[in-house]
């Protein structure tokens, strides 16, 4: 589903370039093309940290546990994106819960990494 996202927000970036006529590489020009873009790359950014702490936890601790984390993350960058290309100043929530997904999931991590070299 993470993935689903990211080739949305692919797809979307592509669109908001034919519709504001923002020629590859530039990334400037528009601004709703703009607020698109760093959803995008947003997203990106915050995957390369979520994904590990996401499998270490469901290995180590619980896969139904993690897949409830990714979802609640998931659902939390897509309130996130929309707020963001609506109104970047509306977006703290859905960073929030994201965010705080990360945390939950890199924590569970680490206690399992923990848990493992203790016994």
């Amino acid at each position: 589903m993470i993935v689903m996202l990211m080739f949305v927000n692919t797809n979307t970036v592509g669109r908001a370039r034919q519709k504001y006529e923002i020629k590859a590489p530039a990334i400037s020009g528009n601004e709703v093309f703009e607020r698109t873009y760093r959803v995008q790359m947003n997203t990106i950014e915050n995957v390369f940290m979520f994904f590990p702490a996401l499998w270490i936890y469901a290995f180590l601790i619980d896969d139904k546990g993690a897949f409830a984390i990714g979802l609640i993350w998931l659902l939390g960058r897509v309130w996130y994106g929309i707020a963001y290309t609506q109104d970047p100043a509306k977006r703290g929530p859905g960073f929030a819960i994201a965010i705080l997904m990360n945390v939950g999931a890199w924590s569970g991590a680490l206690y399992g990494v923990i848990q493992l070299l203790t016994k």
